[in-house]
């Protein structure tokens, strides 16, 4: 996503003078959306699209398991779920209006705890979770719905966790990315014991941010802690992708004066 610079004349009534142009990136970062288990893509769209005005590629789909494939609910594993985030991932990194080196992937729950497993297998620039959920390690191959049969997954959400027995926290405590970390107040689904373990394994991020949504449920019920999250989101997105640009044209406005000086002569010539 880096900024182009440059230097050329321009003609004025017979004279040449000395022009710069900075010119944004040709190719644009991308933005990946991962729904939670029992939800779908239409969840993301309406973010998706005040993401997409901000000049990203966006793009959502549908975990094997739900909407097209709801038959599999029964069978499909973190494994299989896992798969189909590489699978979208790659296709949105290979697009190619997309700079690959410039992805953010937003998970909300299960497809937040999906997305924290990613970061360890793909470049993410910058990876926001919503109410990220956490699974034992133990039965990663047998069918995600069974999980809660096998252990008791609330009363393993309520204890603390470090980073070297679970794989969503490691992958978290090796990300060196900036990230994203938003808890619904009242969430009993995933609650506050659960984030404060993600917030613990990303201290190494080059950035964190980390904000609480007031009064609201896990499933965010009601137009205010829905909008709440969409300004949390598309803020923070907007930080990022402007302060990346600003800083890249800041780095070739440096360079181009460091290569000015070391070129400096003192006879006047062409830019």
């Amino acid at each position: 996503m880096d900024t182009r610079l440059d230097s050329f004349e321009l003609q004025v009534d017979g004279d040449a003078i000395c022009a710069t142009a900075l010119s944004p990136a040709t190719r644009l970062p991308g933005v990946l959306f991962v729904h939670g288990w029992n939800g779908t893509q239409r969840h993301d769209l309406v973010r998706a699209r005040e993401v997409a005005g901000l000049g990203a590629v966006c793009l959502t789909f549908d975990l094997r398991g739900h909407e097209a494939n709801e038959a599999q609910k029964e069978t499909v594993t973190r494994g299989d779920n896992l798969q189909d985030l590489l699978v979208a991932y790659d296709w949105l990194a290979a697009h190619p209006e997309v700079d690959p080196g410039s992805i953010a992937v937003v998970g909300i729950s299960y497809g937040g705890y999906l997305a924290a497993v990613l970061s360890a297998l793909r470049p993410v620039r910058w990876l926001a979770l919503r109410s990220p959920a956490l699974y034992p390690d133990t039965g990663w191959d047998l069918p995600k719905v069974e999980l809660h049969r096998i252990h008791d997954i609330a009363a393993f959400r309520s204890a603390a966790a470090e980073p070297s027995s679970n794989r969503a926290l490691a992958a978290c405590a090796d990300y060196r990315g900036h990230a994203l970390v938003v808890e619904a107040e009242n969430d009993r689904i995933v609650p506050h014991a659960v984030l404060e373990n993600y917030r613990r394994a990303l201290a190494g991020a080059r950035s964190l941010t980390s904000r609480v949504l007031p009064r609201a449920d896990h499933a965010l019920t009601g137009r205010t802690a829905q909008q709440a999250y969409t300004d949390v989101l598309v803020n923070w997105l907007t930080e990022m992708v402007v302060g990346t640009r600003e800083a890249s044209a800041a780095e070739q406005v440096a360079e181009h004066a460091r290569q000015e000086k070391a070129a400096a002569d003192p006879a006047p010539g062409p830019c």
